[in-house]
C-alpha cells in the first residue's frame, strides 16, 4: 500500500434515491476516473451500512431518513463505481456510522505514502474519514479532489473542504 485511493460511500442513497442529489450526480465521471488512475495502487471503497431499525438508532433521530439499510438498493454501490471498483480489485469496508475506525485501524497498519479521498457527503462522512485518517496519520499527506466529492449541500460541501485545508489536507 503506496498511494491510497479512499473512496467514500458512493451509494445509490446518496447519489440519486433517498438522499441524493444534482451535485452527487455530478460525482459519478470523476470518481471513476480516479479510481481507474493507475497512481493509485490501492483502492479501499466504504459504504455507509444500516439496519432496518435505523430510525430507532441515534443517527436516525437525527436524520430520520432511511437510507443505506443493508441489502437494499440504495445500499448498494452505483453500478459505473461499482464496476470501476472491481476492475481494480477493491476492498469494500462496510461502516455503521460517519467515520470508520477499521479504515484508520488499517491504514495507520499499512502507512501508507498518500492518502486520496473522494465521494460523499463531503461534509459528513468524507470529513470524518479524512480526520481519522489524519489522527491515524498525522506525518502522511491526505489529499481530497474536490470535484468527486458532494456535499448536502453546495454550500456545506465548500464549508468541509475549507475546514479540511484549516487541517493541513490538501484540496485538489
Amino acid at each position: 500500500m503506496k498511494n491510497v485511493l479512499i473512496v467514500v460511500d458512493m451509494q445509490n442513497d446518496f447519489i440519486d434515491m433517498s438522499l441524493g442529489t444534482a451535485e452527487a450526480l455530478k460525482t459519478i465521471e470523476p470518481v471513476c476516473d480516479l479510481i481507474r488512475n493507475e497512481e493509485f495502487d490501492t483502492v479501499i471503497a466504504t459504504m455507509d451500512t444500516h439496519p432496518e431499525n435505523y430510525l430507532d438508532t441515534f443517527e436516525g433521530k437525527h436524520l430520520p431518513v432511511e437510507h443505506c439499510i443493508k441489502g437494499t438498493i440504495g445500499w448498494q454501490i452505483n453500478e459505473k463505481v461499482k464496476k470501476a471498483l472491481e476492475e481494480r480489485n477493491a476492498m469494500i469496508i462496510e461502516k455503521p456510522t460517519f467515520g470508520s475506525e477499521e479504515l484508520a485501524e488499517l491504514l495507520k497498519k499499512e502507512q501508507p505514502e498518500t492518502v486520496t479521498f473522494c465521494g460523499l457527503c463531503t461534509d459528513i462522512c468524507v470529513i470524518s474519514n479524512a480526520m481519522l485518517v489524519k489522527a491515524a496519520l498525522m506525518e502522511t499527506p491526505l489529499y481530497v479532489y474536490e470535484k468527486a466529492c458532494a456535499g448536502v449541500t453546495p454550500e456545506k460541501h465548500k464549508a468541509a473542504l475549507e475546514v479540511m485545508a484549516s487541517c493541513q489536507i490538501e484540496i485538489r
